[in-house]
């Protein structure tokens, strides 16, 4: 960027998925800026034959990989296995969202911390702290950590909790 002191090397991070990424800094702040905005997905456009699913709704056909005893089971189901399909991913996002909120949650948070802390004391004891889930421990480990960097990764790892709760 012309209007960063040269030299100046910076790392972002995706929230979501803690990972760093990439992006082009030629140009003005304005120009990085105007690159960062997401780019909408063209309109797919038929070339052939049309083929199975509901694209207009968003449903697309994926190939799963199952053996016969699943594929009956899920044949003798009511609405036959697309329903069956839904059914159980549905169930699974009602009683595993929690659980699975809380993984990615980890999961974005030792990704930041690898890349931005991997060096600093405390580091793979705090990530086991993260993993076991223990807020506590894992707040005490990294609190010599820099103060940006240690409430990023609190922010990260903790996001559904409020202050009191960690």
């Amino acid at each position: 960027m012309r209007d960063a002191p040269e030299g100046v090397m910076f790392l972002v991070f995706d929230d979501a998925t803690g990972r760093a990424i990439d992006i082009d800094t030629h140009g003005t702040i304005n120009e990085v800026i105007t690159r960062l905005a997401p780019v909408p997905e063209p309109e797919e456009t038929p070339s052939g034959p049309r083929g199975r699913g509901r694209p207009k709704l968003g449903v697309v056909a994926r190939e799963v990989t199952l053996l016969p005893r699943h594929w009956e089971w899920l044949g003798s189901q009511p609405g036959g296995a697309s329903v069956a399909l839904r059914k159980l991913v549905d169930e699974a996002r009602r009683t595993r969202g929690d659980r699975d909120r809380i993984r990615t949650a980890q999961e974005a948070a030792y990704h930041f911390m690898s890349a931005i802390a991997g060096n600093l004391p405390g580091f793979e004891e705090a990530a086991r702290a993260l993993f076991a889930h223990d807020r506590r421990r894992f707040v005490q480990l990294i609190a010599a950590w820099p103060e940006d960097l240690r409430d990023h990764a609190i922010k990260l790892a903790f996001a559904d909790l409020s202050p009191a709760e960690i």
